[in-house]
């Protein structure tokens, strides 16, 4: 079973505006409110294409009860730990031609209520991969990884980790079944600057001697790349007008899992990862996936190296 753990989840209010000014009221239409947060929206794509998830999180007041109501309408099995504290909304505006983004710093999680989320990883016995992503509430410090790394090492669970955190460094030592970071994050936290195919390599032999498994590393419009430790393999990227950013990265996250965890074709995986975040890119929230099987036949992956 894969369960998706969102620490800091959101509503995400999307809204289309036109020639936004300061100072004046800004007309908007086609509001969507969608239940959010990046293992949040890992799940929801895992489950649009027939692959059961879990979501794991800390959820507080009305917009908590929102989140946890509207996965179940979609059948969506939810493990929350409550908090006082109400969960955030962010706010995503496009204009026409430029989008913003507000985004929340989320609900206050206290001590008791991180020690009842370890005490619940403790008691899953159907949990073989956990994927971890998005950013720490206020309330919980980043030494919190490695007190879940360390339930996931003991309980023999895959972790995949797509957090920009810098201490993604540090939790390397775990030996990740799969990272997901994008060229911003890995000048960040690893301090390689990606310009060339040369640096691709320098990146993926690196995050191997670390001790990584499998790397997916995303360039937005640039593309992508992965590497299993022996071949790096490219994949194209499909062109479209963006609409909104918010999810593209996690459901491209969980496209590429619905495929690579099932039948292991990285082929596959990488070109609905492509197609799927690119068509959740022109939309509002994850959107319908109505585009995926087309742009799967613009996608091209090929193999650009080798790891020894």
């Amino acid at each position: 079973m894969i369960y998706t753990l969102t620490t800091n989840p959101a509503i995400d209010m999307n809204l289309m505006g036109n020639a936004i000014r300061p100072n004046q009221v800004n007309r908007t239409a086609n509001t969507v409110y969608s239940p959010n947060g990046k293992g949040i929206n890992v799940t929801l794509v895992l489950k649009h294409f027939g692959v059961n998830s879990a979501v794991l999180g800390f959820f507080g007041g009305f917009t908590g009860h929102y989140i946890i109501d509207e996965l179940e309408k979609r059948e969506v099995q939810v493990l929350p730990v409550w908090v006082e504290d109400k969960t955030r909304i962010n706010i995503f505006v496009n204009d026409g031609s430029d989008e913003y983004k507000f985004v929340n710093s989320g609900s206050f999680v206290p001590v008791e209520k991180q020690v009842e989320f370890i005490d619940k990883l403790k008691n899953l016995t159907d949990c073989e991969y956990l994927v971890i992503s998005g950013s720490l509430p206020a309330g919980i410090g980043e030494e919190y990884y490695e007190k879940i790394l360390d339930i996931c090492q003991e309980k023999s669970i895959e972790v995949i980790l797509d957090i920009s955190s810098s201490k993604l460094k540090d939790l390397l030592k775990y030996k990740p079944l799969l990272i997901k970071p994008n060229d911003e994050e890995v000048q960040k936290i690893f301090g390689i600057t990606i310009q060339s195919k040369t640096d691709i390599n320098r990146v993926m032999s690196f995050l191997k001697t670390k001790g990584v498994k499998n790397v997916l590393l995303t360039l937005g419009e640039k593309g992508s790349y992965f590497s299993d430790g022996h071949t790096i393999y490219e994949c194209s990227a499909q062109p479209v007008q963006l609409i909104s950013s918010a999810c593209a990265g996690d459901a491209a996250l969980g496209a590429f899992l619905s495929e690579w965890l099932i039948t292991q074709d990285i082929v596959q995986a990488l070109k609905k990862s492509a197609a799927v975040g690119a068509n959740v890119a022109e939309s509002d929230a994850l959107g319908d996936f109505k585009k995926v099987d087309s742009y799967i036949n613009n996608i091209r992956v090929r193999k650009v190296g080798t790891l020894s």
